[in-house]
């Protein structure tokens, strides 16, 4: 079968996750030659905004914390069970994190503090009877219908008021002024999780951070099939041929900053990630704030190709709104286990479970999760890692006088004991504390007010040999802001452009379960 490929090469525009799903797919179902893919990433490692990185003595760092889903990532799992666990190569990493779920399944017994530090009672939603009305009728209504509506034009101002936003916004990352249709495709897509989104039950985890435990797997899955791996190289523009159809004939990129130039023949295939939540992103330390960045290559190269060809989208839609996209998370590294160990008590969640706890009266709206430790490979025993963030940056802090935007990893620290009013602790929690915070300008982008067509088709009309992967391509009913939606585009651009005649996973269709329906109105009235 390999033969029939001749010289044809396939070249992937970004190394994060759905570039190496669509590799993957290449050589597990295509039988195509590795040494002719080709995967093209700017920054000097692979995995995009699934990251991992760092040492004890330096902070670890990780960017944004990514939730998977039993239920609804169908086509994640099916990947997954094809790539070998790199701890224990008889089993596959599927296997290996459904082991580890199980062993140390996700439940939140502190789901939202108030500022007096009590957790609230949060069985209870919250709901009025004009939040459920609205609900419904965003559940039925066409998206064709709702076009750029935001989720504030949607609901009345008590919806965000109630247990059930303040749970929902901060597990997805919703703000009020983002699309009422992603919204709407969340609340279909997740339904299942309704009745306990409370607990975070339905969290599925991995053992290590997602670069460790995904990312690494699937770099060496690749390699032990010659695949080549083009770092430090980035796309800055594609050349078209004449005419009215879509056909990439080069690729101009700088490699280390050298402009070159890769000829594409029209039996060659292009996939591109077209824009980036994490592109942007800068650390600050314990003792410098991060600066607020602007676009980068991701966003400039779809807008390169988006003004030559109808159909490639309307990058705009997305990279020209950053007060409506940005947020800026936290990392921090501890030396000793005191801090976990007051949380322990203090939740009364297990240590390590991967709860999230959300301040909801705090001025930044600012969650923690507490990860099973280790979280990171390379981490030794008596050092303990977890990860925060806040939805609202530019507010002043409660008990810091400053925006979350211009404070140290010491200030976040400062603003997050008083909010645990840990401060008799204080000293003994700083004195090992090294908080690193992360502004990420574009990091809620895929959820901002958009039309259908502001997203490219997977394969756009009259492509002949370019797809879009990522959370910027339109797959229709799936939802952005998910690792499966990534990897249900790169599985679609490969067997499409290659002709490929096998099922994809399909979207399960949980909104048309009687017993899910009836569980979650039951929920909607508690």
């Amino acid at each position: 079968m390999k033969k029939e490929y001749g010289n044809k090469q396939v070249y992937f525009v970004g190394g994060g996750i759905a570039s190496l799903a669509g590799a993957a797919y290449l050589v597990r179902d295509c039988d195509f030659p590795g040494q002719n893919i080709h995967i093209i990433e700017e920054m000097k490692i692979l995995g995009g905004s699934n990251d991992g990185a760092g040492d004890a003595e330096h902070g670890y760092v990780i960017r944004g914390g990514r939730m998977l889903n039993d239920e609804t990532y169908e086509n994640t799992w099916d990947l997954l069970m094809s790539i070998p666990s790199l701890d224990h190569p008889e089993k596959s990493v599927r296997e290996e994190i459904i082991e580890f779920d199980t062993a140390n399944p996700t439940h939140a017994n502190a789901r939202l503090v108030n500022r007096n530090g009590d957790v609230e009672d949060v069985l209870s939603m919250g709901f009025d009877m004009a939040d459920r009305l609205a609900m419904g009728k965003l559940i039925i209504t066409p998206e064709e219908k709702m076009g750029k509506a935001r989720i504030n034009d949607w609901f009345g101002p008590h919806f965000f008021t109630t247990n059930f936003w303040y749970m929902w916004a901060t597990t997805f990352a919703f703000q009020p002024w983002h699309s009422a249709v992603e919204l709407k495709r969340y609340m279909i897509r997740f339904v299942h999780e309704f009745p306990r989104i409370q607990t975070l039950e339905g969290v599925t985890r991995t053992p290590y951070n997602q670069y460790d435990s995904i990312i690494l797997p699937m770099h060496k899955y690749l390699e032990g099939f010659g695949v080549d791996f083009t770092l430090k190289c980035t796309v800055t523009d594609l050349q078209f041929k004449d005419g009215d159809g879509i056909t990439v004939t080069q690729m101009n990129v700088l490699r280390q900053g050298v402009p070159d130039v890769i000829n594409i023949s029209e039996d060659d295939i292009v996939i591109v990630t077209n824009g980036s939540m994490t592109e942007g992103s800068s650390l600050g330390s314990m003792t410098s704030a991060p600066r607020l960045n602007g676009k980068g290559s991701s966003w400039k190269l779809w807008e390169n190709i988006a003004a030559k060809k109808p159909g490639l989208g309307n990058p705009s839609s997305f990279d020209d709104h950053i007060d409506g996209s940005k947020w800026e998370s936290f990392t921090v590294t501890f030396q000793d286990s005191k801090f976990f160990d007051l949380m322990e008590k203090f939740t009364r969640n297990r240590a390590g479970t991967g709860a999230l706890v959300t301040f909801k009266d705090s001025s930044w709206l600012m969650s923690v999760v507490l990860a099973f430790q280790p979280h990171f490979r390379n981490q030794p025993e008596h050092v303990k890692v977890f990860w925060g963030y806040g939805l609202y940056p530019d507010n002043v802090g409660d008990f810091v006088k400053k925006k979350m935007s211009e404070c140290t990893g010491e200030e976040i620290m400062e603003e997050l004991i008083g909010h645990l009013h840990f401060e008799e602790h204080k000293d003994e929690i700083m004195a090992t504390a090294n908080c690193i915070p992360c502004m990420m300008p574009y990091i809620t982008s895929q959820f901002m007010p958009r039309l259908n067509s502001d997203r490219p088709k997977v394969v756009p009309e009259g492509s002949t040999n370019l797809a879009f992967v990522g959370q910027y391509c339109e797959i229709p009913d799936d939802v952005v802001f998910t690792e499966e939606y990534s990897i249900r585009a790169a599985r679609t651009a490969v067997y499409t452009l290659l002709g490929i005649n096998r099922p994809i996973e399909p979207i399960n269709q949980h909104q048309y379960d009687v017993r899910t329906l009836f569980t979650s109105f039951i929920t909607s009235f508690r």
